[in-house]
């Protein structure tokens, strides 16, 4: 019967970009995903299918501080909408204000990820939101004594019954923060409506822009496809020596050592300052660093090279980069607070 039910619910997204899923009153929420133009469905884990009641749940758990363990601080207090979810410090403070290694990432289109975080070793998000809940760093909390919390609360206890068909544990949690994650699509930038939806909306400095970062600079090397991302981890030459050691504090092997994850340029203009710890505040700065070609280090990709840009032709690349910023996925109100 499952089996079956989950068939149904993949024949849903093929035809309508639906995704529902049937409860054990035999009744069907749906949960409408809007795909963008251009862009490919996403897969959802068979188990976490998208309903209504699922992305409901998880959108308020996102906000809810009662995460953390002094409940001063949820996901959105690192994942900004206003910020295309994304921060806009180098390193985003945890409870009692300590601070980790890490710049917070965008979680727009998380769903299309295959890897996440900047070490490119969780394969799940419902893996991924055990990590910063428990990391001393950031929530420092207990996902079970969070369960506990939950259950005291009639509205959770109702809702955790209605998206999993169970009381609020551990399950439920990560599984419906990770629904309302996978929502999170942003596609309907000027670049979109340029490419995509076959509007002419960019102007000739953004046309020259595109055409440097496209051609002649060939940044779609790392920045590649729909997400401008080829997920894979790199050394991007920051540093001849790096504190944060990068995939390597994983995988313990030298040849992954400050090797950190490609990110989404998507909404890039919004989510500085740059690199895996915010070293860089501008996205003129980031142009400059790699003009240099990076500094020399064992692991630096081979494909960074020195370049030379005119002042016209950095504002023209600024400006195509800033094509990408989706001002439509900024404002949306089913990713707004639910508590406001």
């Amino acid at each position: 019967m499952k089996r079956n039910i989950y068939i149904f619910s993949l024949f849903a997204i093929l035809l309508s970009c639906g995704i529902i899923r049937q409860n054990k009153d035999g009744e069907v929420s749906t949960y409408e995903l809007e795909i963008p133009k251009g862009f490919p469905v996403p897969i959802m884990p068979e188990g976490n299918e998208l309903t209504q009641e699922r992305v409901d749940l998880g959108r308020m758990l996102f906000y809810d501080p009662i995460l953390s363990i002094d409940s001063s601080i949820s996901c959105a207090s690192c994942h900004d909408q206003a910020l295309a979810f994304a921060d806009n410090r180098p390193i985003s403070p945890g409870v009692e204000g300590r601070l980790a290694m890490r710049n917070a990432p965008t979680l727009a289109n998380v769903a299309y990820n295959p890897t996440l975080l900047f070490d490119g070793h969780l394969e799940t998000l419902e893996m991924q939101i055990l990590v910063p809940i428990g990391e001393h760093v950031e929530m420092a909390f207990n996902i079970v004594e969070i369960a506990k919390l939950l259950r005291k609360d009639s509205t959770y206890v109702r809702m955790s019954y209605a998206a999993y068909n169970r009381r609020p544990d551990a399950f439920v949690i990560t599984r419906a923060i990770s629904a309302f994650e996978r929502t999170l699509i942003s596609g309907n930038s000027k670049y979109d409506q340029q490419v995509y939806q076959g509007k002419n909306v960019m102007n000739k400095s953004e046309k020259r822009g595109m055409n440097l970062f496209f051609n002649e600079l060939n940044c779609v090397e790392c920045h590649s496809g729909f997400n401008f991302t080829n997920y894979t981890t790199t050394n991007n030459g920051l540093y001849e020596v790096y504190a944060d050691s990068g995939r390597q504090r994983v995988t313990k092997l030298e040849s992954d050592r400050a090797m950190f994850k490609v990110p989404t340029l998507r909404n890039i203009e919004l989510t500085g300052p740059y690199m895996h710890d915010g070293s860089i505040a501008t996205l003129e700065e980031v142009i400059a660093h790699y003009k240099t070609g990076g500094i020399a280090h064992k692991n630096k990709s081979e494909l960074l090279k020195p370049f030379t840009l005119s002042k016209e032709q950095t504002t023209d690349l600024i400006k195509f980069l800033n094509c990408l910023t989706d001002k439509e996925f900024l404002k949306k109100k089913e990713f707004r607070n639910p508590f406001k």
